[in-house]
């Protein structure tokens, strides 16, 4: 049984991810999700009953490399491509108003 969200619960997800969207896309992405949510239930159907449970993707036996120091961004190379830069820093537009 297919799983197809609504345009309300699309409107929903969009308002708690404070987007704006316009019909067309609304329409798009209720499309999309629905076909992700129907992946999902395939998933769901799946028999893990014979598997282990995994807690790593990382086998036992893998090897990291060493830690090891290493030399830094200098400022100026940090700053270099920032769009807005002021006194030495990352200039960003104000959050709250």
């Amino acid at each position: 049984m297919p799983m197809t969200l609504t345009l309300k619960e699309v409107e929903n997800i969009a308002l708690l991810a404070r987007l704006e969207l316009s019909t067309e896309e609304k329409e798009r992405y209720r499309q999309q999700l629905s076909h992700i949510l129907d992946h999902v239930a395939q998933l769901q159907k799946l028999d893990t009953s014979h598997s282990e449970p995994a807690s790593s993707e990382q086998p036992k036996s893998s090897r990291l490399r060493a830690d090891e120091p290493r030399q830094g961004l200098t400022t100026k190379q940090a700053l270099d491509n920032a769009p807005d830069v002021a006194a030495g820093q990352f200039r960003v537009p104000p959050v709250m108003e």
